[in-house]
């Protein structure tokens, strides 16, 4: 062979692999092996700084990642928000709704064989083959513990019988979620252009999916063994935070290239039940770390106050204080009663910063002049709840019964009824 075609094919040889190397890292997420040896504790340890003190601000925390949420299950209030409305892609946090549709359209104890499009997708893997047999609840763990393409892709063909008609299906669902800054075109989420979502509408998807039991067990779960053709395969959870973090109980890792670092993160102590979701930080270390800023941060801040308790008393107080406050044209009286809207039975407390709980004060906003009829439930105004000039949340004022409107007999039932009256007055 000639010196020129040993060059030839050196060049051509050094070409593929620089090909391989290159795209190696792209194609899926949790493919830096030297950052999957983070050292846990101590990045904990490191995290618990004074940045997240009980005098931490919002603007302290020093987040790498490119936006983030913290939302509290209960009320659905942003405790914390960067970007939080951004349209970003979100890698392999979109197997949160790839489980979902799956365990909402499928049997878990349904075996499929794999397909040989399925059994070649690339970045993170089960390490599923061509013709391999494995079950619905298999693969649900293959795709949210080590984070599968391969078991994604799988899934999908199981359910819709291709990859479109299975992201048609994720976005029949974020529409009915009302996600309307999210579109799905892969169960992977691997970066394409039209594949993205927001943090905090990641965030809402992941309250739901977690309300699902199957979900809520395969996500907290930290070690899981599968089969696969029969045989054993073990497999660990990507997600850094669960066993590690104080309260953490899921739920999904995610890396590509476009997508950068992501960590959506479920976390509960005593009452307080939180969603953190960070996307696009730079390394799995920063993913970490803003991860577990943010958490320390809410359970630090905030603390549950019941809402409920506190405006009952307010119109208690305010109806023994205002029994003649309306005056009701036409009306058959004037002593209406007034209540809150049942948003408030649903969610009785709700998360506030626990320097404003003791300043806390209501303001009544209704019109004393009304018009009759009246009827239950009827809009009368609004109430305010603030403290120390921060809004904390505000309800519809409603008619709590029904004022009549007078009519002839009402009218001729009151003359004849202070006829006498009138009769001596005119002797008198």
């Amino acid at each position: 062979m000639s010196i020129k075609n040993k060059l030839y094919k050196t060049i051509f040889f050094l070409l593929i692999c620089f090909t391989v190397f290159a795209s190696y890292p792209s194609l899926g997420d949790e493919m830096n092996l030297e950052e999957n040896t983070l050292d846990i504790p101590n990045t904990i340890e490191n995290a618990l700084t004074l940045e997240t003190s009980n005098n931490v601000t919002d603007e302290d925390l020093n987040l790498n990642s490119r936006s983030c949420v913290v939302i509290d299950r209960l009320s659905k209030k942003i405790l914390y928000g960067k970007n939080e409305n951004n349209k970003v892609k979100m890698a392999s946090t979109t197997k949160i709704m790839t489980a979902i549709v799956v365990l909402e359209n499928s049997s878990l104890n349904k075996t499929v064989e794999v397909s040989k499009k399925a059994a070649g997708t690339g970045g993170s893997r089960l390490g599923l083959k061509t013709g391999d047999k494995i079950t619905i609840c298999d693969l649900l763990y293959g795709l949210l513990l080590c984070s599968g393409n391969d078991a994604a892709v799988c899934l999908a063909e199981s359910v819709a019988g291709s990859v479109p008609q299975f992201s048609d299906l994720m976005n029949a669902k974020a529409k009915e979620l009302g996600l309307v800054n999210s579109h799905f075109e892969s169960p992977h989420g691997l970066d394409s252009e039209g594949h993205y979502t927001t943090a905090y509408e990641l965030a809402i998807l992941s309250d739901y999916a977690l309300k699902n039991p199957t979900f809520y067990n395969i996500v907290g779960t930290k070690n899981y063994t599968v089969t696969i053709n029969g045989y054993s395969k073990n497999l660990s959870n990507t997600n850094e935070l669960l066993g590690n973090l104080n309260g953490v109980y899921g739920i999904k890792t995610g890396f590509t290239n476009g997508a950068n670092r992501c960590l959506v993160t479920a976390c509960k102590r005593d009452k307080m039940d939180i969603i953190c979701v960070v996307l696009g930080a730079d390394t799995k270390n920063f993913r970490t770390k803003d991860s577990i800023k943010l958490i320390e941060y809410a359970f630090k801040t905030y603390e549950y106050f019941n809402i409920q308790d506190f405006v009952n008393k307010y119109l208690i107080d305010w109806q023994n204080n205002n029994s003649d406050f309306f005056m009701i044209e036409k009306g058959t009286s004037n002593n209406l009663l007034i209540k809150i809207d049942d948003s408030i039975s649903q969610i009785p407390v709700i998360p506030v910063k626990k320097e404003l709980i003791s300043s806390m004060e209501a303001s009544l906003t209704v019109n004393p002049y009304l018009i009759a009829p009246i009827q239950q439930n009827d809009e009368l105004g609004i109430l305010q709840i603030s403290s120390q000039g921060i809004d904390i949340a505000s309800f519809n004022v409603l008619a709590s019964t029904d004022i009549q409107k007078n009519n002839l007999w009402n009218y001729m039932f009151d003359f004849f009824k202070n006829y006498p009256l009138q009769l001596e007055n005119s002797i008198f």
